[in-house]
């Protein structure tokens, strides 16, 4: 058997597979004979069929089928002897009907190779990390909450300020039929808070979208509309009340501090602030990290014009799934999944160049950091690492979820890449200010 690469250009190769009558005959023997052994065939006994009328009966078939496997197998482990980066499998090149009345045999095969590049984690650029601080405003806002949430609900007849009206918004031309939970407070159109004033359960409230809130975003948590819509809406969506109550805010005392954190722990109205900001801003963080992963994955792929074969790829396209797709299909499924291509390859020389790697101990010790936070969501504060071994335990015999934490760790790993090569800019912001951000507001 001969095994060569041509290669066409910097991104794309021909790997040409040559069989000899000597590479497969052996083989196709020892199977013409196990079918002789095994064959059922009218007017002959079991064992006792001629080669001839075997090998006229499926002689072709097997002569096929393992050839097809002596070429697979020769082909990947040319690939891997030869360490050839591809993209995608190799496509088979059909100039003609195979003969297989012939002794050799030339098989040509497309690849795609990946291209080669380097990745510039230091220099200039305008990424920005942000460090979210839980300010006054909302540290108030989840006290009162805390009151609210812990105080005693009242069932009311008619709206007034400062209550709790649960009911839905709907407009059916714009699809938008939300359950919500609402106070007047929410709304920057005063006029709109004062038409509520006096109603009660079964009215119907015609609510203006144009102007309703102070940031237009807030459309997509109370009525479910999408990110693309929320800028300038101006349509009018019915709200439907269905129950009105309002509730005394718990007193703050040493019994709800207790409730809320255990007996002895805080013991003022300072400390209740101390700790929503700790919990708080330890929350702000992880979702500070996930942007500035997302910044920095959009950074690398602008800053690093990688190439790709791209014209082998929507060929592969076409064959990879299930149910062939047309050219048109592959072009646009390769236009969606382009620069997802290109920062795989990006991530995996950063990996490659730092030494990233992830061990088993790694993702055990990993699990037992989830399990006990998520143990002490339910209460329980301090498990015994007998417990908590015996649920990672059983974790990572899933293999789906042993993927999952693996790329969790590597991400982590990665990101700590960045934060540290990147020198990106850090600025403070509050939360409100971090929300205008990911939206690219200020």
């Amino acid at each position: 058997m001969n095994i060569t690469k041509t290669n066409i250009d910097a991104l794309n190769a021909v790997v040409t597979v040559e069989v000899a009558k000597n590479d497969y005959a052996d083989q196709v023997e020892k199977v013409l004979q196990n079918y002789r052994k095994n064959a059922n065939i009218p007017g002959f006994r079991k064992g006792a069929v001629p080669m001839s009328l075997v090998q006229k009966q499926y002689g072709k078939a097997v002569l096929a089928e393992e050839v097809n496997k002596l070429i697979q197998e020769a082909l990947n482990k040319f690939l891997v002897e030869e360490k050839l980066d591809i993209l995608g499998n190799p496509l088979p090149k059909f100039s003609e009907e195979l003969d297989l009345n012939a002794d050799d045999f030339k098989f040509e095969f497309e690849i795609g190779l990946a291209p080669e590049f380097d990745v510039k984690l230091d220099g200039k650029n305008d990424l920005t990390y942000y460090k979210i601080v839980a300010d006054d405003k909302l540290l108030d806002e989840q006290v009162a909450r805390i009151q609210k949430q812990f105080g005693k609900m009242i069932a009311k007849v008619e709206i007034a300020e400062g209550d709790d009206i649960r009911g839905t918004f709907v407009n059916e031309e714009k699809g938008i039929n939300k359950p919500a939970q609402i106070t007047l407070d929410i709304f920057e159109n005063k006029a709109v808070a004062k038409s509520f004033i006096g109603k009660k359960a079964g009215d119907v409230v015609a609510v203006p979208t144009k102007g309703l809130f102070n940031d237009d975003h807030k459309l997509m948590d109370y009525m479910g509309v999408g990110h693309d819509d929320v800028h300038g809406l101006d349509i009018t969506v019915d709200f439907t009340i269905e129950e009105v109550t309002t509730t005394e805010p718990a007193e703050l005392n040493q019994e709800l501090f207790d409730k809320l954190f255990g007996a002895g722990n805080v013991s003022s109205v300072e400390e209740v602030k101390a700790k929503i900001k700790e919990d708080a801003e330890k929350t702000f963080a992880q979702q500070a990290d996930q942007k500035f992963y997302n910044d920095t994955t959009e950074y690398l792929i602008n800053a690093h014009q990688v190439e790709l074969p791209a014209e082998f790829l929507k060929r592969w396209i076409q064959t990879v799934g299930e149910t062939p797709l047309s050219a048109e299909q592959a072009e646009a499924e390769y236009a969606k999944s382009e620069n997802g291509l290109r920062y795989q390859l990006i991530e995996s020389k950063i990996i490659t160049l730092n030494n990233l790697q992830v061990t088993f101990d790694d993702l055990k010790a990993y699990a037992g950091d989830i399990i006990r936070k998520q143990m002490a969501q339910f209460g329980q504060l301090d498990p015994s690492q007998e417990d908590v071994d015996n649920i990672v335990s059983r974790v990572m015999t899933n293999q789906e979820e042993v993927r999952r934490l693996s790329e969790q760790v590597m991400s982590e790993r990665i990101l700590n890449v960045f934060k540290d090569k990147l020198n990106a800019a850090t600025k403070e912001v509050t939360y409100d200010e971090f929300i205008k951000a990911m939206y690219g507001e200020i």
